[in-house]
């Protein structure tokens, strides 16, 4: 142990020091602020609104679990990856593997397998040839393909390009090849936001450096997520974007940049949905119990009409927001991959108004694991009050009966590429050696087996 009682007492001495510099004030910041996400316009352009009332909810996760699934079937996309790989050639790589799982378990979809491979390197001497179509493989339950990166297009982010556009096809594609062997009263859940975010960032921006809109991997990558969403909303079937670390800064930054009374303590979105979605703070500022804990016109009690104070007894959530024009905290013109520059958007198709496939979103708190989620899905489908009412109670119920999607977790652990195998993956590159750092030979041992 490095840290000896006398240390520790110092940094508690330092640390008590900020900690007395935050007063429970916030949660009357954050139930302010919440009033206005009602519509948040910045520069006249409106940059959210709620579906419906604005409302906090709160259920009960013992009388939530107890009650009927509104969606039995339920398939969960994930994508394992091997992170980029860099090595002494110069050489850039990402392998990512996805799958699908479903609950109850389905050996037979959960075989199906996609694993795609994106490589780029500086040196136009490089010659890596990409596959013209998919290799199959598993007596046709598997897909494999290998895409490049032309030397031209990236100056930097080349990491950042590899992973996406290596998870992103892997994804979409693989969504597209299960979607018709699914069942059709089903709930799907892709992991993460349901549009590629970054890629989608670097292809509207204008950036000699990253130059991905020239990419043909690049604009498949989109076309597919548009026909992914095409394919639930021509058949008013449910799917939603589950985001675990959501890291937008989307509503702080508008508001700060709208000025006025607040002082704003937060930088991140998910701060503020924490605090504002807190029954602990919430009871704890008003200073009078469980006569503050009203959401949604829902007093909160505990068994005999007392106040239940366990972190397991509850979740509370949000309604659910549209974001129509505008694409994150970075402000482009669109939030779907619609949102592409102009000629490339011309070149996209689609099935539905463009409107339709904008992002919406709800966010939940679950008091148990002390994090905050994030549920998205495209407006085509939120739009309707039954299946948006649906929509919000599967993911209550999954997230009241396992504190997390149990189908997603299945998938987690069916597409995850473990340490052991990306270290095999790395012999496989019999001419190059892996660049290290002095961080890989200190910590390497004890990272994930």
């Amino acid at each position: 142990m490095t840290l000896e009682p006398v240390h520790m007492h110092k940094i508690s001495e330092l640390a008590k020091k900020i900690d007395r510099s935050f007063e429970i004030e916030e949660v009357k910041t954050a139930a302010d602020i919440y009033s206005l996400l009602e519509e948040l316009k910045l520069d006249g352009k409106v940059i959210l609104k709620a579906i419906g009332k604005l409302f906090r909810g709160v259920v009960r996760t013992e009388l939530m679990a107890q009650g009927e699934d509104p969606y039995p079937v339920t398939y969960a996309c994930d994508s394992g990856s091997t992170n980029p790989r860099t090595y002494d050639s110069g050489l850039f790589v990402d392998f990512c593997h996805c799958g699908l799982a479903g609950t109850p378990t389905d050996l037979d979809i959960q075989r199906f397998r996609t694993i795609v491979c994106a490589a780029f390197s500086s040196s136009q001497r490089a010659t890596i040839q990409a596959t013209s179509g998919w290799e199959t493989f598993d007596e046709g339950f598997g897909r494999a393909k290998l895409i490049t990166i032309a030397p031209d297009e990236l100056k930097k982010k080349a990491s950042d390009m590899v992973h996406s556009f290596a998870m992103y096809l892997a994804e979409s594609e693989h969504i597209l090849f299960m979607k018709d062997r699914i069942e059709p009263e089903s709930f799907f859940i892709m992991d993460g936001p349901i549009y590629p975010k970054q890629l989608m960032y670097w292809m509207v921006l204008d950036d000699e450096e990253v130059r991905v809109r020239l990419n043909n991997d690049a604009r498949k990558i989109l076309q597919n997520y548009i026909d992914i969403m095409d394919y639930f909303l021509e058949n008013r079937k449910p799917v939603v974007g589950f985001v675990k670390n959501p890291i937008d800064k989307q509503i702080m930054d508008s508001i700060r940049k709208k000025g006025g009374a607040f002082d704003l303590p937060w930088m991140l979105d998910s701060q503020f949905f924490k605090n504002l979605l807190s029954l602990e703070k919430v009871e704890s500022a008003s200073g009078r119990g469980g006569r503050n804990s009203n959401y949604n016109g829902k007093n909160y009690n505990g068994k005999n009409g007392k106040n239940n104070s366990s972190r397991n007894a509850y979740i509370t959530y949000t309604n659910w927001f549209l974001q129509p024009k505008r694409f994150y905290e970075k402000l482009l013109n669109g939030t779907s991959p619609l949102a592409a520059a102009d000629s490339l958007q011309q070149e996209l198709r689609h099935s539905f108004p463009p409107e339709d496939y904008a992002l919406c979103f709800f966010m939940l708190y679950v008091p148990s694991k002390d994090v905050v989620f994030k549920a998205e899905a495209p407006y085509g489908l939120v739009k309707d009050d039954f299946l948006r009412m649906q929509i919000t109670k599967k993911v209550l119920f999954d997230l009241s009966l396992h504190g997390f999607p149990l189908t997603l977790t299945k998938a987690d652990h069916l597409a995850k590429i473990r340490k052991v195998e990306r270290q095999e993956i790395d012999k496989f590159f019999e001419n190059m050696n892996p660049d290290t750092t002095y961080n890989d030979t200190r910590w390497g041992k004890m990272n994930e087996i």
